[in-house]
């Protein structure tokens, strides 16, 4: 026990055609933390940062990930700033899946978090799923249907 005090714990992600990989990340924070607040990613903050439009709309993004046993508050993910999340919610841990690891963005990430005592904490990538892999499969499939 980390002084007998409750962490809380912080993840978010898009949650687009949720695939075990998601659920491997989610599953693995709760492990490490007494509470788990997910941060789902708005329809507007996915078109402004990856220039598309999510497949799942966001209020069904948000109930899916609410519906999980691990998770024990869901909230908007409406920009991709960290210490205000930290801010508002005051976790002890942020989770982030191991393929960030070493990225410009999160050391400037852990550098923000060290003087307030937040861990980042990176969980194992699922390999070999992915919602872009998926998006793709699908995209192929109904391609080679058509032919």
């Amino acid at each position: 026990m980390e002084n007998n005090k409750n962490i809380i714990g912080y993840t978010t992600g898009v949650y687009d055609m949720f695939h075990i990989g998601h659920l491997n990340v989610i599953q693995r924070a709760k492990e490490q933390c007494d509470y788990l607040i997910v941060g789902v990613s708005t329809d507007e903050l996915v078109q402004d940062d990856k220039g598309k439009t999510p497949v799942i709309p966001y209020e069904e993004r948000v109930a899916i990930v609410a519906a999980l046993k691990y998770v024990d508050q869901v909230v908007p993910q409406s920009d991709k700033n960290k210490f205000g999340a930290w801010a508002k919610y005051h976790f002890n841990k942020m989770f982030v899946g191991s393929d960030w690891k070493g990225t410009p963005q999160w050391k400037k990430f852990e550098e923000e978090f060290e003087p307030v005592g937040v861990k980042i904490v990176y969980l194992p990538h699922t390999d070999g799923i992915s919602s872009t892999q998926l998006t793709n499969f699908i995209k192929n499939t109904l391609k080679n249907e058509e032919k």
